[in-house]
């Protein structure tokens, strides 16, 4: 999932996923010794001055974005050392630049400087202190913080018994098994890798917190709110308004999957004290998406409703093209050879996952991407090294280098990641155009829902057009069945798409203390998510590192706001390509209408506030629920009656002790 906001310039660990995905964007250097006064040009006007920097970030980025991929894709000391420091010398700037701007403040400029002066401010994640001695520890942590997150493998048994497994592969136990202790070891297992990030966490908020202050925010969190052309309370009271109004949906499918849970391993098992869904049985390493779960929460069976399997008819692609290798060997291939057979086959579906999410672009008249995505792109996970296989899109050079990274599996979840992905990298092509300073989304929700607009409108008559269902019966199961299937990849994200901001600003707050952050997430996801670990999660624990955001400092509120906004765009996109039914069954693939008012929005980038952007589209300035509700009303219907009589909801203790019984939560 991935999810990913294509800040053109965040610090070592921004990264613009989501679901499943997110945008590495590293940004322009200087040298680090230059001072503001000697950078800034003698009679300079603010015009003067923001082309200026636009130049210096033009010229600068391809060498840093270099830097950061280095380091995604090639885990090692030497790639970790030029990532940290080609971002010590960018936040080094960064402060020349934001210094230099101080120069200007209440002198008459055009409306386009202002705001690309007040965007300045946003260009990192990760802000940087003054001082460079403790700028140079930031990087350092920073950098080495994501590394541990890339690097992390769990490892059972000792010596040639030894068994260690990556998060790809702890994954698939939680996506495939459903023996519960193998599952709960799986989860455990990968939690585990976080431990030692805790006090390294610990003084990179400390640091990021002085950073924010040099630059006159109260704290890293503020800065954060302050980039939604809004001030910062009200970002955060918008997202309590937009959260109130899915709420009650949300709180009908955790009712219903807490009832199937009780009946495949019992209600001891099924559900922790206080009516709260066990953390490890979710079917995701976090429980934002509960798409794997599929066989235990489809509504209706496949001779009443049709087959949605899309992960089975990629593997059997996959299988296909694997069988067919084996084919052109005489003889049984040896070892080596089948390493290569099952290489090429996987390299193979990949591409061809990716061929199909670029034909959906295509189809509404936007470009191919160019030969060189093709060539650089990672597509699966190498054989040779660690990488960071967490899903993400990168501009290279704003210049049309793009390319995506990921350690693609023919299954489901990656399949919808590669159109999501693929979002980002059309926002870029759309907006390079645009002074530097403006390449980035109207706001980071923008970036995030872009793609995943594109994944509303894969309906199950889209995904039998290209073969991966079959044909899907018209009856009133089939729409369940299809309605479910999408949220539990949608509504089941909403609530963790907030609470994991809502720790971080009580991390860099002060309401949160260093030896209580276990404890704090754990309460936190009690209370939005209604999840809970299955056994104590006390302090010797450092379970927030485990979700790739955290040590990768990617502010994640964008995500939330992304599950809104996709709905919106997707009814405008709708409404564009002149279609007139129920919400839920329009896909506008190949209605060049609809394509070329999301490629006129695309092309703003944040050249205008949001909300005129938004306006364009949606003909609204508001963020709004309504449409997500328009979207799943025959399933929220649907989820009431199968409730009924249920005692939904959980309860929320307000403190759980870290060392007694699992974390309770309320709503």
């Amino acid at each position: 999932m991935n999810h990913r906001q294509a800040l053109l310039a965040l610090a070592v660990a921004a990264c613009l996923l989501p679901l499943a995905a997110c945008k590495k964007s590293p940004s322009p250097a200087t040298d680090a010794g230059t001072s503001p006064a000697q950078a800034a040009q003698e009679g300079e006007t603010a015009d003067q001055f923001i082309a200026r920097v636009n130049d210096e970030y033009r010229k600068s980025y391809p060498e840093l974005s270099a830097a950061q991929w280095l380091s995604n894709t090639y885990i090692n000391d030497d790639s970790q050392l030029l990532a940290s420091k080609s971002n010590e010398r960018w936040l080094s700037q960064l402060n020349s630049w934001i210094e230099q701007a101080k120069r200007f403040e209440g002198q008459k400029m055009s409306p386009e400087t202002a705001r690309a002066i007040q965007l300045l401010k946003q260009q990192t994640s990760m802000p940087p202190p003054r001082d460079p001695a403790k700028l140079e520890e930031l990087t350092k942590i920073a950098t080495k913080l994501e590394g541990m997150y890339g690097a992390g493998t769990y490892c059972k048994g000792e010596g040639g018994e030894k068994n260690c497994r990556q998060i790809g592969d702890l994954e698939e136990v939680l996506r495939k098994s459903r023996d519960y202790d193998e599952q709960l070891d799986a989860w455990q297992g990968w939690h585990s890798i976080a431990a030692p990030m805790r006090k390294d966490y610990v003084r990179f908020a400390e640091l990021a917190n002085e950073g924010a202050r040099d630059m006159g925010y109260a704290d890293a969190g503020e800065m954060w709110r302050s980039g939604y052309d809004m001030a910062p309370a009200e970002i955060a009271a918008e997202t309590d308004r937009l959260w109130s109004q899915v709420k009650p949906l949300y709180e009908q499918l955790h009712c219903y999957a807490r009832t199937k849970l009780d009946a495949k391993y019992g209600k001891d098992k099924g559900e922790v004290a206080g009516g709260l869904l066990p953390a490890h049985l979710m079917g995701n390493l976090w429980q934002q998406d509960w798409g794997n779960l599929w066989d235990l929460l489809a509504p209706y069976g496949e001779a009443q409703a049709g087959s949605l399997d899309i992960t089975g008819a990629l593997q059997n692609q996959y299988l296909e093209d694997y069988r067919e290798r084996q084919r052109q060997f005489p003889n049984e291939p040896e070892p080596e050879e089948q390493v290569e057979l099952e290489h090429g086959a996987q390299l193979d579906i990949a591409k061809q996952m990716t061929e199909r999410a670029q034909d959906f672009y295509v189809s509404l008249g936007m470009p191919k991407l160019p030969e060189s995505y093709w060539q650089k792109t990672q597509f699966i996970k190498p054989r040779d090294r660690d990488v960071v296989c967490h899903a993400s899109a990168w501009d290279m050079n704003m210049a049309g280098d793009v390319r995506t990274k990921m350690c693609t599996k023919p299954n489901e979840e990656d399949f919808t990641t590669i159109y999501h992905e693929l979002g980002h990298v059309y926002y870029y092509l759309a907006y390079n155009k645009l002074p530097p300073l403006f390449q980035t989304g109207a706001n980071d929700g923008f970036h995030e829902a872009i793609g995943d607009t594109i994944v509303l409108s894969m309906t199950p008559k889209y995904l039998n057009s290209i073969g991966l269902v079959g044909v899907q019966q018209q009856s009133q199961e089939a729409l369940i069945n299809s309605q479910m299937r999408m949220a539990l990849a949608k509504v089941a994200f909403l609530p963790f798409g907030l609470m994991i901001d809502r720790w971080r600003w009580g991390v860099f707050d002060g309401s949160i203390k260093p030896d209580q952050y276990n404890k704090a997430w754990w309460d936190l996801k009690a209370k939005y998510q209604g999840v809970a670990p299955a056994t104590a999660r006390g302090e010797e624990f450092f379970d927030p590192g485990a979700k790739y955001h955290v040590p990768g400092n990617t502010p994640y509120t964008r995500y939330f706001l992304s599950h809104v906004l996709q709905f919106q765009f997707y009814k405008a996109l709708c409404d564009a390509s002149g279609y007139k039914g129920p919400l839920y069954e329009c896909s506008f693939y190949g209605n060049k209408a609809a394509g070329e008012k999301f490629w006129a929005m695309l092309g703003k980038g944040a050249g205008q506030p949001w909300q005129k952007t938004l306006q364009e589209l949606s003909g609204s300035q508001k963020m709004d629920a309504a449409p997500m509700l328009e979207y799943f009303a025959p399933l929220q219907t649907w989820l009431k009656q199968q409730n009924e009589g249920q005692q939904c909801g959980w309860r929320a203790p307000s403190t759980v002790a870290a060392e007694n019984k699992p974390a309770g939560g309320g709503n």
